[in-house]
C-alpha cells in the first residue's frame, strides 16, 4: 500500500510540471494562459512563441506521461526489496502503469505548481499510452499528422486520434491475436472519450467554422504587444 501511495504521488509531481507556462515565461516573461485560447498547452505555446517552443513543451509533456507510465510505476516493486532498476523491462503491470500514467495526466490538468489550472492533458495522455502500448499508439499519431497535415486543425486531429486509438487496440487484439490486457482496452476507450469531452468546445467551434488553424510554426508576430496595448 505504502508503494503505491508513493508511485502516485511521484506521478502527480512530475506530470504536475507546467511547460507551457514554464516555457513561456522564461521565452517571453508572460503566463501563456492569459494569450491566445488561454489553454496551457503546445497547441497554444506553438500559436503563441513559435516551434521551438512549442517542441519543447511538446516533448516535456509527453515524456512525463510516459515516465510514469513506464518506469515510475515499477519502482513500486523496489520499494523495500531492492535497488530502483534504471532500465526496466517491458512486461509491465497493467493496472500499475495505467494507474501511475492516469495520474500524471491528472497533475498536467490540475498542476500543484500552477494553482491547479493546466492543460487538457492530451500530450501527456500520449505519454502515457505510449508507455503501455507503443504500437498503437505510433499507428495512432501517424493519423494524426495526415489530419494535421491535411487540415491545419489541432483540434480536429486529436478529436480524430482519441476516436481510433480503442479501435486501434481491439484490431491489434482480435484482428492480428496481439495479447493486449482486457483493462488497457477499457482503459483506452475511457482515455478517448475522456479527451473528446475535454475537446466539446473545440468541436463547437469547428462546427461552427470558427475553430483556430495552425497555418504556421512561426510565433504569432506582434500578438503579444497588440494584447498589452489592448489592455492599457
Amino acid at each position: 500500500m505504502l508503494a503505491l501511495g508513493v508511485v502516485i504521488l511521484l506521478s502527480y509531481l512530475i506530470g504536475s510540471v507546467p511547460s507551457s507556462i514554464w516555457v513561456g515565461k522564461v521565452v517571453k516573461g508572460v503566463d501563456i494562459r492569459n494569450h491566445g485560447s488561454g489553454n496551457a498547452g503546445a497547441t497554444n505555446t506553438f500559436r503563441l512563441l513559435g516551434w521551438p517552443s512549442g517542441v519543447t513543451v511538446l516533448l516535456i509533456d509527453v515524456f512525463k506521461g510516459f515516465v510514469c507510465a513506464y518506469w515510475v510505476s515499477q519502482i513500486a516493486y523496489h520499494i523495500g526489496s531492492g535497488p530502483v532498476a534504471l532500465i526496466p523491462n517491458w512486461e509491465i503491470n497493467s493496472f500499475l502503469a495505467i494507474t501511475c500514467g492516469l495520474i500524471a495526466v491528472v497533475g498536467h490538468m490540475f498542476p500543484l505548481y500552477a494553482h491547479f489550472d493546466g492543460g487538457k492533458g492530451m500530450a501527456t495522455a500520449a505519454g502515457m499510452l505510449l508507455g503501455i502500448e507503443p504500437i498503437s499508439v505510433g499507428i495512432t499519431f501517424a493519423v494524426f499528422l495526415i489530419i494535421l497535415f491535411s487540415f491545419n486543425y489541432v483540434s480536429l486531429a486529436s478529436l480524430v486520434a482519441a476516436f481510433i486509438y480503442p479501435l486501434m487496440l481491439l484490431l491489434l487484439r482480435y484482428g492480428f491475436k496481439w495479447d493486449i490486457d482486457g483493462s488497457i482496452l477499457i482503459f483506452g476507450a475511457l482515455v478517448g472519450l475522456a479527451i473528446i469531452v475535454k475537446h466539446r468546445g473545440n468541436i463547437n467551434r469547428l462546427l461552427n467554422g470558427d475553430e483556430n488553424k495552425v497555418s504556421s510554426f512561426k510565433p504569432a508576430v506582434g500578438w503579444l504587444n497588440k494584447e498589452e496595448k489592448g489592455s492599457e
